[in-house]
């Protein structure tokens, strides 16, 4: 019997490191003809029928209230947006580098809960915010020391900007008090009208003709979305939230991994201390509201 915490750090890693594994499907696709539409389709549809059937088997409700619908599509619009921008973003930069920028979410998380919603916001969490811009600059040039380009860079910020909006707007509406299966779920299917009527209702998709194809789809609709789901939702309930987003810089870790293993992406000094400036911004801004929350509670009762 696997004790609950160690339960929890091991989906924790799992749930970041599948995460991770988006470029490692999805460019072999885009060797075989497929764009980020077609490729994205696919995963989003399988992804419904496989979490579907996940939830069917588990029990879970479908049943949604009247207040939920409206925001639900709104969600799942923003939702599929972020994850089209990543996958465009492929087409201009290295994967890895993409990835390690689009986890800065929890830095725009802060920003617009401070600007939004007048939270306070300490000096760790600036100190971050500066870590992370100074991380991303160190990323904004190529192996050649040449800019990468400015279209890839918007690309990437906009998917991490889009997602940070949908982490805020889930936390701050009728929508966090929806099961994460259910919510992923519809946020999944209301998303999915995005590809369907970018690729004319499916008169413009690309068909996968190889098994090495179709091999892939299947492995981006499975590990980086429903595994990732479901071991995000374990570790969640085992160790916390905390602890959760920490492990989840393996997931640009993976990406940069695959990147350099098996598509030949460079890692520089450069490129590595900008990823690293990167992943501790975001452990500072992810540990320090529990970590002010705790010594306070310390204080209240000393």
């Amino acid at each position: 019997m696997i004790p609950c915490k160690t339960k929890g750090f091991i989906c924790g890693m799992v749930a970041a490191m599948t995460y991770g594994m988006n470029p490692l499907f999805a460019l072999p696709l885009y060797k075989e003809g497929l764009n980020a539409d077609s490729v994205l389709f696919y995963r989003y549809g399988l992804a419904i029928v496989f979490l579907g059937l996940l939830m069917k088997w588990k029990g879970e409700s479908f049943k949604l209230k009247k207040n939920e619908v409206l925001p639900l599509i709104i969600a799942g619009l923003i939702f599929s947006s972020s994850s089209l921008l990543l996958f465009l973003s492929y087409n201009y930069m290295d994967a890895g580098i993409a990835s390690t920028i689009l986890f800065v979410y929890p830095v725009l998380v802060a920003l617009i809960m401070m600007i939004c919603f007048h939270e306070r916001v300490s000096f760790v969490v600036w100190g971050g915010i500066a870590l992370a811009l100074c991380g991303i600059s160190f990323l904004t040039k190529g192996t050649d020391g040449a800019m990468l380009s400015w279209v890839g860079l918007a690309f990437v910020l906009l998917s991490s900007l889009s997602y940070a909006v949908y982490i805020v707007g889930v936390n701050q509406s009728v929508l966090k008090n929806i099961s994460n299966m259910r919510l992923t779920f519809y946020a999944l299917l209301f998303g999915f009208s995005i590809y369907l009527v970018r690729l004319d209702f499916g008169t413009a998709l690309i068909p996968v003709h190889t098994f090495s194809g179709w091999a892939n789809v299947i492995a981006l609709a499975l590990l980086p979305t429903v595994v990732s789901l479901i071991c995000t939702t374990i570790a969640i309930h085992n160790i916390g939230s905390t602890p959760t987003a920490i492990l989840g810089a393996l997931e640009p870790v993976t990406a940069l991994f695959f990147g350099v293993m098996l598509f030949n992406e460079q890692l520089t000094p450069r490129i590595l201390l900008g990823i690293v400036l990167v992943l501790t911004a975001v452990t500072l801004i992810v540990v320090e509201k529990p970590v002010t929350e705790r010594l306070r509670h310390i204080l209240k009762h000393s």
